[in-house]
């Protein structure tokens, strides 16, 4: 009984541990852990570098996963960066199973982590902000050794009582045959997984089988099967964090479990040419080290199958979860509302997503087509644009907390401006404007042409904000391909130049507002316009300014030049 309790108690301390110490660290970290991420994986290999590195430092996987979902979400990183992350992530959370193998299985640390228990908690408790996360993270790093203590203590008593050979046998010798042997790994790999998904952690789980093996109650190559199903397990947590999700949160969970259920596979073949390395290893060095290097193998060879698939890899994960919803408010991914950096960056490319379908739908009134607005696939109308920035606004309302640095509160003040513009440039635009009016005369034609000119260079400024960078180094802004989607128009004017081109289009289109209601008012009074047809011509350049001008303050205010 007190065997049991040990051991269960060293899982709970570790687990407590893990727990304290990646909040503490998180919090140390601070929006830090987002901008590093955000910035690092211009490409998927660099992602999966800087994967690893930010999974080292906050020591889970789970807090660089939920990241990156909420980055991906907000169109900051593209889904085949987001995999990098994610791919490196898996490598980075073996690095706990290094401490375990190296210190934690060999010596009692109880006399070094009581006392960093207590100053961690102390300064937790007596300290605000960054401090009091370092406090909490050396708290919890010292209930991590303490667990460890604890769990070498039960697993001793263990050992005594439990045998390699009371489990299934792996490696058969002539008298097993390879079926058994087979049946027998399946068998660990099932039990493996059963322990990751119930302790929520495939660290604290291989730390059980290492310590298992250390005190002689497992065998090497019963260790390294149980280490296959403990990394399919920790795929369960993202797969229930993933039911009634977003789409991007199902794609990245489902491309998570696939990437586990494929390194299992590949290691569950190389099996039998692995183990027996290992085990003539094991008169260089001890099987607990071993282990911890099959562990990071083991992910590291999932990587760098999957690394140069990664495009075929993201089409395969799409094919199977399409895109479903609006286009206008993907990036309002629930799981971004954490993060105020983020989840500001998700309403910034919202509105660049309306701005360019409002305006896209101004040019083609003026035109005279009624030609609905593409975003890909779906047709979008200014009804679904009003309906965005509804759900924007309740976005940020729901966002928790301000930003951390004048920085970060000077762009969501911008981002708030320019939903507000944008929300009156839609509601104008669905005003039910006479466009047909516009080709009465030359200043209605003129009004016309500038209003236009102001659309294309608002949508060209949108479309910039709303399609992030796909390569490392490139321009934000950068040529488009044309075609039938309204995100894929030209992106080619720098901000400045745009900018300037709307403020000149506003401001002629005020210059012909003045001239052109004194000549129609004038009309009437020869005859030439009755009263009703010269107040609507008046009033259509009116609305075309003031869309011209929403535009301009809109366009300009997602660049941060408002």
């Amino acid at each position: 009984m007190s065997t049991a309790i040990s051991v269960l108690g060293g899982v709970g301390l570790f687990l407590l541990g893990m727990t304290v110490m990646t909040e503490g660290l998180k919090t140390l970290a601070g929006s830090a852990l987002r901008a590093m991420l955000s910035k690092a994986a211009a490409t998927p290999l660099q992602g999966s570098f800087w994967g690893v590195v930010v999974t080292l430092l906050v020591q889970s996987s789970s807090a660089t996963t939920m990241t990156t979902i909420g980055l991906v979400s907000a169109d900051l990183l593209t889904f085949p960066q987001g995999l990098g992350l994610v791919f490196g992530a898996n490598v980075g959370t073996t690095g706990t199973g290094w401490l375990v193998a190296l210190i934690g299985v060999r010596v009692s640390l109880t006399a070094a982590a009581l006392p960093m228990i207590f100053i961690g908690a102390l300064t937790k408790l007596l300290t605000r902000g960054r401090i009091s996360g370092a406090g909490a993270a050396l708290a919890g790093f010292g209930l991590v050794l303490f667990g460890l203590t604890t769990l070498q203590q039960g697993m001793g008593g263990l050992a005594e009582r439990l045998h390699p050979a009371d489990l299934p046998a792996v490696l058969g010798g002539p008298e097993v045959r390879w079926w058994s042997a087979l049946y027998g790994v399946l068998v660990l790999v099932v039990i493996g997984l059963v322990m990751t998904a119930l302790m929520q952690s495939s660290t604290a789980a291989v730390a059980v089988t290492l310590s298992g093996h250390y005190a002689g109650a497992i065998g090497l190559d019963q260790a390294c099967a149980l280490i296959i199903g403990q990394n399919i397990g920790t795929a369960t947590s993202s797969a229930l964090a993933a039911i009634g999700a977003s789409a991007t949160a199902k794609r990245l969970a489902l491309a998570y479990v696939l990437f586990k259920l494929i390194a299992a596979l590949i290691a569950l073949v190389l099996f039998p040419v692995v183990i027996p390395l290992l085990q003539r290893a094991t008169s260089t060095f001890d099987g607990v080290t071993l282990l911890a290097g099959y562990h990071t193998a083991y992910n590291v060879v999932g990587v760098v199958v999957l690394l140069p698939l990664v495009n075929w890899f993201t089409r395969l994960v799409e094919r199977i979860l399409p895109e479903r919803g609006s286009p206008l408010t993907r990036c309002l991914e629930p799981l971004a509302l954490t993060s105020p950096v983020v989840a500001v960056e998700a309403v910034r490319r919202t509105i660049a997503r309306v701005l360019v379908t409002v305006c896209g739908s101004v040019e083609a009134a003026l035109a005279g087509s009624a030609k609905p607005i593409r975003m890909g696939k779906d047709a979008v109308s200014l009804q679904d644009a009003a309906d965005a920035l509804g759900q924007a606004q309740l976005f940020l309302s729901d966002m928790t907390g301000p930003p951390d640095t004048d920085d970060e509160q000077r762009r969501l003040t911008s981002t708030l401006h320019a939903l507000d513009h944008a929300s009156r440039l839609t509601d104008l635009a669905k005003g039910g404007i006479h466009f047909a009016s516009v080709r009465a005369g030359p200043e209605d034609i003129r009004a016309g042409e500038l209003c236009a000119e102001a659309m294309r260079s608002a949508a060209a400024i949108a479309r910039g904000v709303a399609v992030p960078p796909r390569v490392a180094g490139s321009p934000q802004i950068v040529p488009g391909l044309r075609g039938a989607d309204a995100m894929a128009g030209p992106r080619a004017i720098p901000p400045d130049e745009a900018i300037a081109e709307l403020e000149r289009c506003t401001t002629q289109l005020d210059e012909v507002l003045r001239t052109h209601r004194s000549a129609s008012l004038g009309a009437v009074a020869n005859g030439t316009l009755t009263a009703d047809a010269a107040l609507l011509r008046v009033d259509t350049v009116r609305s075309l300014e003031a869309l011209s001008l929403h535009a301009w303050r809109s366009a300009a205010h997602l660049v941060g030049r408002g």
